[in-house]
């Protein structure tokens, strides 16, 4: 019952066996770069995994954060050299307002000047400084709120920022179909 068996041994050379044999490791976790390539997500996956993990991403933070994102995003498009841009072409626009303004306020001056009616200048007089403090108002409401945009945090707004610029923006625009359209626009 004894079945013979019968071995056979192989020996190669140092020439022959590197030819013959595979001697690279292509099992232990090594992945070329076009298979990492394949595996990284594509900008709409990207986006679609920002949007479903929004609220588990801390606000704030060096790293891993809203914040993180804002700041390396920003440095990416070059943000504070856009946002100093708009700073002073909002400067320009409010001074130009303002200009125009009081170049309304003198125009219906002219124009009641002429009438010779003491109670019209009064009233005038007294719509002029009205226009004046809604107008700086205005302006510094603008200036606050571009600085709050910029320092953001995430936070819920306070009542009374919001508030504020509403009722000086109403100041202005009743001041404004008063005056002759001076401050409209807003």
């Amino acid at each position: 019952m004894a079945e013979r068996l019968d071995l056979e041994k192989n020996v190669y050379n140092k020439a022959q066996y590197i030819k013959t044999i595979n001697t690279s490791f292509n099992e232990l976790g090594v992945t070329t770069i076009t298979e990492e390539l394949e595996v990284q997500p594509t900008v709409e996956e990207f986006f679609v995994l920002y949007n479903s993990l929004f609220y588990d991403i801390p606000a704030l933070g060096e790293t891993n954060s809203h914040q993180f994102l804002v700041r390396t995003s920003g440095e990416y498009i070059n943000f504070d050299e856009a946002q100093g841009e708009i700073e002073a072409l909002q400067a320009e626009i409010a001074q130009l307002r303002s200009d125009l303004l009081k170049a309304q306020m003198e125009n219906i001056k002219t124009t009641v000047g002429e009438s010779q009616d003491e109670q019209s200048n009064v009233a005038l007089d007294v719509l002029e400084r009205e226009l004046e403090s809604a107008s700086d108002n205005l302006i510094e409401a603008s200036n606050t709120l571009a600085n709050n945009t910029q320092t953001s945090t995430n936070q819920p707004a306070s009542s009374g920022g919001g508030s504020g610029g509403t009722s000086t923006g109403g100041g202005s625009s009743a001041g404004g179909s008063t005056g002759g359209g001076g401050g409209g626009g807003y």
